[in-house]
């Protein structure tokens, strides 16, 4: 513990001025280059996970047959390219989540399209799903074998050319036949905010004819479903029930939020810029509305993972016992540091114990069954 308090007084007084001062996307890459450099030494790993990784029994989970060390994973939209397997698991992440991978090798929009928002503990996010494509980065992962779960998020090329449906369609075909053998689950991703046509396979008409033909593609893996973060409780309903017909394991809520109306957003900061969705706290409370609701209409029949606004063990466990047996990050990494994944873990853990809890699985929706005014 005593580490930990020196890592993260280290990072916010230290490297996080530095990194602020920088331009978030020139971070980024350097931060990707490094992970990718230390996670080639074996020694290096070693070191890295002395100084952060946290392990307990209490943490595994075994979900649709996958063994995760723990349910702190790596949001899609970090690693992109698949660079960084090698060093995430050192850190302290029960999993991994790559891409989004298109069908095409993609440039995303131009730049800037990363902005931080400081106040509001968010960033705005217009990349423009900027990814290498399908067939680079599946040769680079084909054959391979990867020290925690990995799942591959994969979605529509941002292209004029894939606007029309059918188009659309062929191009998440390619990406999601690229990855059939490779990693533990498929993720479909129907939310970015920041492609060339926006959302279109959000609606129950348009996702049942994309599911429909990725039912058709054979694959091991579990499939789950990233949906948006301002979606009501009906039109949620309304996709579930195409997921009910389909090969659809899973939901991952949430993607960023394009409202910038929220009261968690200070209007002076979200004025850098009319593009772009929202990461980070803005997305916690929209998230966890989302997560309890699947819970209560469905409740183990799919698997949830919670993603948007997690800084601390609090919000990862609050999104833990509205429903969700796994939780993603990214934004609270960039903002709190490395250390995070550790503490998040550490303080589930204590959590468990306050609540009397033995392991994360029993603790998964006990929030929306309690007779707790504040429970949904």
């Amino acid at each position: 513990m005593f580490a930990t308090r020196i890592q993260r007084f280290l990072y916010r007084r230290i490297a996080k001025p530095v990194f602020f001062s920088r331009d978030p996307e020139e971070v980024h890459d350097a931060m990707t280059a490094l992970g990718t450099a230390l996670g080639s030494s074996r020694g290096v790993r070693s070191i890295l996970r002395s100084l952060f990784s946290y392990a307990s029994p209490s943490l595994r989970q075994t979900i649709l047959g996958i063994e995760f060390p723990n349910p702190v994973g790596l949001s899609a939209g970090f690693d992109k390219d698949a660079l960084l397997m090698d060093v995430l698991p050192s850190v302290g992440f029960g999993f991994e989540e790559i891409g989004s991978v298109t069908g095409e090798r993609c440039a995303g929009n131009p730049k800037p399209r990363l902005w931080r928002l400081p106040n509001s503990k968010g960033l705005v996010v217009w990349y423009g799903l900027k990814n290498d494509g399908s067939e680079t980065v599946s040769a680079r992962l084909r054959g391979r074998t990867f020290e925690i779960p990995i799942g591959t998020s994969v979605a529509r090329t941002n292209d004029a050319t894939t606007v029309e449906t059918e188009a659309g369609i062929r191009d998440y075909e390619k990406a999601f036949r690229a990855f059939a053998d490779i990693g533990d689950y498929a993720t479909v991703n129907i939310s970015c905010p920041n492609t060339c046509g926006g959302e279109p396979f959000a609606t129950p008409e348009r996702l049942d004819a994309l599911l429909s033909r990725l039912d058709a593609i054979a694959t091991r893996k579990p499939t789950f479903l990233k949906l948006p973060a301002d979606i009501s409780t009906d039109e949620l309903d309304a996709l579930v029930a195409v997921c009910d017909r389909h090969r659809v394991h899973g939901l991952i809520l949430s993607n960023l939020t394009k409202r910038r109306d929220r009261a968690t957003i200070d209007p002076t900061e979200i004025a850098v810029t009319d593009k772009g969705g929202v990461s980070g706290k803005p997305v916690f409370g929209p998230s966890n509305e989302l997560i309890s609701h699947l819970w209560k209409t469905t409740g183990r029949r799919y698997v949830i993972v919670g993603t948007g606004g997690i800084f601390s063990a609090e919000d990862a466990y609050e999104k833990i016992v509205r429903g969700a047996s796994l939780v993603q990050l990214i934004t609270g990494m960039i903002f709190e540091g490395p250390q995070l994944i550790g503490e998040i873990n550490r303080g589930i853990v204590r959590l468990l114990v306050r609540d009397g809890f033995a392991t994360v699985a029993e603790a998964v929706g006990t929030k929306n069954s309690r007779k707790d005014p504040a429970a949904g």
